[in-house]
């Protein structure tokens, strides 16, 4: 019994990072209907920020953390104006090659800045462990579900209890008619991205917390697998992408639980294909749906 709840616990970890790294695909696509492959560089940079912070900056790990998802947030801001914006009328393939350009030259940015070998963070000790009989939550766990609930409740209140709110959702339903209606959507889009970036960084700066180590290539896997929970849950959906997030966490766990590790990601595309041939639309997703 004790393992299954250490399980649980480890399960909540991993589905609380892909949750926050799938929100910002999930609100960009439901807006722009674009798949932003860079986002997973987001994620990574935000890891490389925390570094900085904390390593050349001397600064404790939750001041390295807003450091983080600031430059993550102007990044996002420069990202959307330099290589979407002026791709907005052009087809879909075009942007989503941008996209994937994108990638490669955040991650190659980074290789020639800090090299490609892993980094190790400093030891980041915030919460102290927590013991309850054999179960031990660990204090940056602890740390990682703190900063998710937080995260979600501020997302949660600007979504749903705010004007610049409003209007995302309201370019989700129908852009062009927002736009009409005197909507700024041009803002609207890169409030989006920004908001998504932030997401993004501060899960990067907790991944890097709880294994001490960070490198050029930790977004790619991680950043597939949160567009994959975004798709699960229904993608343009924020809840969707929540639940996908846990989803892939519970399914990642399951597999390591029965002794097959090594078979943790096939098992995450084979449930991905299982869920698309039942429901292409993901679990939440419905034609015609509120989106975002």
């Amino acid at each position: 019994m004790d393992q299954f709840f250490q399980q649980i616990l480890n399960w909540l970890t991993v589905g609380s990072v892909y949750a926050l790294i799938a929100l910002g695909y999930t609100m960009v696509y439901g807006i722009m209907k674009l798949i932003n492959f860079a986002h997973g560089e987001v994620f990574m940079i935000g890891a490389y920020t925390t570094f900085v912070g904390m390593v050349y900056l001397k600064l404790p790990f939750l001041a390295s953390l807003l450091l983080a998802m600031v430059f993550a947030g102007l990044l996002g801001f420069v990202i959307e104006r330099v290589a979407y914006k002026p791709l907005r009328k052009s087809s879909r393939i075009s942007a989503l090659i941008t996209a994937i350009g994108m990638s490669l030259l955040l991650q190659n940015i980074v290789i020639k800045i800090f090299g490609a070998d892993v980094l190790t963070l400093p030891e980041v000790s915030v919460f102290p462990s927590l013991t309850f009989g054999n179960v031990v939550i660990n204090g940056n766990q602890l740390l990682i579900f703190v900063v998710t609930i937080i995260l979600l409740v501020i997302l949660q209140y600007i979504v749903y209890h705010t004007q610049i709110g409003r209007a995302m959702r309201a370019a989700s339903i129908d852009y062009e008619a927002a736009s009409l209606m005197g909507i700024n959507v041009d803002f609207v889009v890169s409030f989006t991205f920004v908001l998504g970036s932030i997401l993004a960084a501060g899960a990067g700066s907790l991944v890097a917390a709880y294994y001490n180590s960070l490198s050029p290539a930790m977004g790619v896997s991680r950043g597939l697998k949160a567009f994959i929970a975004a798709v699960f849950g229904g993608i343009g959906i924020l809840p969707g992408a929540v639940i996908g997030g846990f989803l892939i966490g519970g399914i990642e766990t399951l597999v390591s639980l029965i002794g097959l590790s090594l078979w943790r990601e096939a098992a995450v595309y084979f449930v991905l294909i299982i869920i698309l041939l039942v429901k292409p639309s993901g679990i939440l997703g419905k034609k015609g749906g509120t989106k975002v």
